[in-house]
């Protein structure tokens, strides 16, 4: 069994939001429920796999400026700030502090309710 955790964190790092998906399907599920309901912000950064115009567009109507590269696929090119993209570690360092807790990196839980649980825990920890 797979799963991928998509997560929203603030400035500083620590988490806004967490979402445990099944490992085969895509960002684009993931992102739409981590990104929905954001508090007001002026920029949202995400990396190569968040760039779809659906989520583009949500985040327009939101009032926030997606920050998302390209795809290499992509025909229509998009404006994005490279200097501002550099911040993405912010989240790449959250999943890599969860990581730390071996029962996450190593996944022990069969079931993903009972994963979530850990992950959330673990966060609660290390961020509050």
């Amino acid at each position: 069994m797979t799963s991928k955790l998509h997560g929203v964190c603030d400035s500083k790092g620590g988490p806004l939001r967490l979402h445990l998906s099944e490992g085969q399907c895509s960002d684009f599920t993931g992102a739409d429920v981590v990104l929905k309901d954001l508090p007001p912000v002026a920029t949202v950064i995400g990396d190569q796999g968040y760039d779809r115009d659906k989520i583009r567009r949500m985040l327009s109507q939101q009032g926030t400026t997606p920050c998302i590269p390209p795809r290499r696929c992509r025909k229509k090119s998009v404006h994005y700030s490279k200097r501002l993209c550099r911040k993405v570690h912010k989240i790449e360092n959250l999943f890599s502090r969860l990581k730390d807790w071996r029962r996450i990196a190593a996944r022990y839980d069969g079931c993903a309710h009972v994963f979530c649980s850990a992950i959330l825990l673990a966060a609660t920890v290390l961020f509050w």
